[in-house]
C-alpha cells in the first residue's frame, strides 16, 4: 500500500462567470425561450466576491482530502441555467474529478438559494451559466514546483522542481505515469507529454524504498 500524507491546505474559487455554448429551442414561446447571450449576465448576489464568501462558508473543502485524492488542483466545470426568477434548474457538470468533489459541487448549488436573472432588452430573462470550481490538495511530504500549479503543457519541456522534507536531493525518485521524464539536476526535472488529460506523479524515498506519495497534474496543449 503506497503511503500518503495528504492535507488540504487551501480551494481555490475561480470566480469568474462565463456563458456556456447551447443552442436555442426556436419552438419554445420567447417568455420561456433559454438565452445563451444577453445583454447582462446572471450573477450570485454580491457578484464575484458574494460567491467567493458564500463558497467558503459552504462548500467542504475536505472533500478530496477525505477520500484520498493525490494533491494537485481539480476544477469542474458545473452548467445550469438561472431562471427568470433567480431560481436555478437543470444543475449539471461538464467534467468529472471524483473523490467526492461531482456531488459536493452539486450540493452547494442546490444550497446557493436565488441569483440575480439574467437581462435582455430590459427584462429577466432565463439564461445559461457556466461556473467553475476549482479544490486545490497538498501534501505535508513534498512539494512540486512548476510553471502553473500542477499543470504540464503538451509539446514542452516542462520543468518540474522536487523538495521533501527531511529527505536528501540525492535520495529522491520521480516517476510519471504517462509522457516521460528526465532529471537535470538534483531536485530537477524536465517532463514531457503528449496528450492533454490527467497524469500522476510519484515522489520516491529511494534511501529507505518507500513511496512519499502522488499528485494528479492537469495536462493542457500547449498555449
Amino acid at each position: 500500500m503506497k503511503l500518503r500524507s495528504i492535507t488540504l491546505l487551501s480551494i481555490l474559487l475561480l470566480t469568474s462567470f462565463f456563458a456556456g455554448a447551447q443552442n436555442n429551442n426556436d419552438s419554445v414561446k420567447v417568455d420561456d425561450r433559454i438565452f445563451t447571450k444577453v445583454e447582462q449576465e446572471a450573477e450570485f448576489p454580491g457578484g464575484s466576491e458574494g460567491w467567493r464568501n458564500f463558497l467558503v462558508k459552504n462548500l467542504n473543502a475536505e472533500v478530496p482530502g477525505n477520500n484520498d485524492a493525490p494533491a494537485g488542483m481539480y476544477t469542474l466545470i458545473a452548467r445550469f441555467i438561472v431562471k427568470k426568477d433567480g431560481t436555478l434548474d437543470n444543475i449539471e457538470l461538464e467534467n468529472s474529478q471524483g473523490y467526492g468533489m461531482d456531488k459536493e459541487v452539486i450540493r452547494v448549488l442546490t444550497k446557493s438559494g436565488k441569483w440575480i436573472p439574467a437581462m435582455q432588452n430590459g427584462r429577466n430573462v432565463n439564461a445559461y451559466r457556466r461556473q467553475p470550481i476549482t479544490f486545490a490538495v497538498f501534501t505535508d511530504a513534498f512539494e512540486l514546483t512548476t510553471t502553473t500549479p500542477y499543470t504540464f503543457y503538451t509539446g514542452t519541456e516542462n520543468e518540474l522542481t522536487v523538495t521533501a522534507d527531511k529527505v536528501k536531493p540525492e535520495n529522491i525518485d520521480v516517476t510519471v505515469s504517462k509522457g516521460s521524464i528526465k532529471q537535470i539536476a538534483e531536485g530537477k526535472y524536465i517532463v514531457k507529454v503528449d496528450k492533454p488529460g490527467r497524469i500522476i506523479v510519484e515522489v520516491f524515498n529511494t534511501k529507505k524504498n518507500k513511496s512519499l506519495g502522488t499528485a494528479s497534474f492537469e495536462v493542457k496543449a500547449k498555449k
